[in-house]
């Protein structure tokens, strides 16, 4: 807006008025451009999400605990300034690969390439050669699996006596075998085989079929459908007391995933999971539990949990807060958020002020991740505490200043919301600082999904709950999958009311 100085008049206060008329259209137009800056502003850190969700690496991880941040920006203040770390990072030096030897119970043949006779002469004197020893190396070699028929034979008996008299006799033989499916050509062996490769290895019915066809052997995915209900229906005695189990422990995990069922009431299925224990086996009881429901509604945990009164970890799904479990909030997906509002941002700024203490966090927990819970315990309260608290007031001083709006304003409001229940892993050495456990418990399934896309009906996904459950406690009790499946259908056709001898840790024992 310009302005003739010669046009102006020549009266103080309409100069006065024409001035605060002016500076109220300034500020107008301040205020218009402020709000397009945060728009752009915000547009673009959706841009940058978008692009680092597609194309840029998908890891989490942050820099180790103490590690320096080279540089900050102007918007941090001096108590921003503070709580980064300061301390020299140390650099772990990469270990030189080593090859394993390759494991003693695999058969061996052995090959010998020797000399021919006449090369066993001294190429100076001619002399004979005398053998001083030998060099020998391993390679491995594939055999493809082969499939043999199990030809039942039972012999028949009857009295010759009776037949010369005249005399009805009952012809007698031994019972049939007991079989997982009685009257089927599938054996234990088959069957687990089958359930393997698609719970476990993510392989297709309709991708075996062709494998099976390769080798002669013409199976159609609808008669492997069917077996699959068949042989969940009779694991399901054993996934109802592995159930028992978890819901006897003092600190379970929950979680769930959308999963596409084509013949359900709903677009959209739901397959929630449960589960206790370790990501690598030990002392501890590992169980791993699927439930397949046409819902995502609190009722469907409350339904399962039936009471459940310990800890359960979750994510900040309020559907979990109608059960009766003390909830555990998880650490890394707040900490997701954090990284979400970075973005490809290398400058430091605000949301690397959250994430170094939150890996100071994570640093604790790697140190002590082999202590016992009391150790655990104590060291978190000494530790731990005085930085948690000192991530909730750095929550609760930037809540007003960051618009809710921008990213950092989600991340540090989702925070907040879920502070309350994450501060309670310090309360007990039991707990675990995030709900990592059930993510890679999930995983497996999501990865399979990919493959066979979708469950066609809900009978089939539940069955699915039940196969992929067992098929993943097997994994987390380091037991082989295969064996242990076979063993148990096995077992269950023959003693169906015995089932504490099926449970993992018991099949280790044994």
């Amino acid at each position: 807006m310009k302005l003739d100085a010669h046009s102006l008049p020549d009266d103080p206060e309409q100069l006065k008025r024409m001035l605060l008329e002016l500076q109220h259209v300034v500020a107008k137009k301040d205020e218009e451009l402020a709000k397009k800056d945060a728009q752009i502003h915000e547009l673009l850190q959706a841009y940058n999400a978008k692009l680092a969700k597609e194309y840029a690496k998908k890891s989490e991880k942050m820099p180790g605990a103490g590690e320096v941040f080279n540089e900050a920006e102007e918007t941090l203040d001096e108590y921003d300034k503070s709580q980064l770390a300061t301390s020299p990072s140390v650099k772990k030096e990469k270990a030189k690969p080593k090859r394993r030897p390759l494991p003693a119970q695999l058969p061996r043949v052995d090959v010998i390439v020797d000399l021919n006779e006449g090369e066993k002469v001294c190429d100076c004197c001619q002399s004979t050669l005398h053998k001083m020893g030998e060099s020998s190396s391993e390679a491995l070699e594939f055999v493809p699996a082969h499939i043999k028929v199990i030809k039942t034979i039972r012999p028949k008996y009857t009295c010759r006596h009776c037949e010369q008299e005249g005399i009805d006799c009952v012809v007698k033989s031994a019972p049939m075998p007991a079989s997982p499916i009685p009257k089927s050509i599938a054996t234990a062996s088959l069957l687990s085989q089958i359930i393997t490769c698609k719970y476990q290895f993510g392989l297709p019915l309709y991708r075996q079929e062709t494998m099976l066809g390769d080798i002669g052997i013409e199976l159609s995915r609808q008669t492997m459908s069917s077996w699959m209900l068949r042989c969940a229906q009779l694991l399901s005695p054993l996934y109802q007391r592995l159930k028992e189990v978890l819901l006897s422990q003092a600190v379970i995990h929950g979680d769930e995933t959308p999963l596409n069922v084509i013949n359900a009431d709903k677009a959209t299925s739901y397959m929630w999971l449960y589960c206790c224990g370790d990501d690598k086996p030990g002392k501890s009881t590992n169980i791993v539990l699927f439930d397949y429901h046409n819902s995502r509604a609190g009722q469907c945990a409350v339904d399962f949990l039936d009471g459940y009164q310990g800890y359960m970890h979750v994510d900040g799904y309020k559907a979990y807060e109608q059960t009766q479990a003390t909830l555990v909030a998880c650490l890394a997906h707040m900490r997701r958020k954090f990284i979400e509002a970075k973005g490809n941002n290398k400058k430091t700024g605000k949301a690397d002020v959250a994430l170094n203490l939150i890996g100071k966090l994570y640093g604790i927990e790697q140190a002590i991740k082999d202590k016992s819970a009391t150790e655990k315990y104590t060291v978190r309260q000494q530790k731990a505490k005085p930085i948690v608290d000192e991530l909730y007031q750095w929550l609760l001083k930037h809540k007003d200043k960051i618009p809710p709006k921008m990213a950092l304003g989600k991340a540090i409001n989702y925070a907040i919301n879920q502070f309350e229940k994450f501060r309670r892993y310090l309360d007990d050495g039991r707990l675990k600082i995030d709900n990592n456990r059930a993510e890679r418990a999930i995983k497996p399934f999501v990865i399979g999904r990919k493959n066979w896309l979708f469950s066609n009906t809900s009978k089939g996904a539940h069955a699915s709950a039940v196969l992929y459950s067992l098929v993943e406690t097997a994994k987390a009790n380091d037991l082989v999958v295969h064996d242990y499946i076979s063993s148990c259908l096995q077992h269950l056709a023959e003693q169906p009311d015995n089932l504490e001898t099926l449970l993992p840790w018991n099949i280790k024992k044994g």
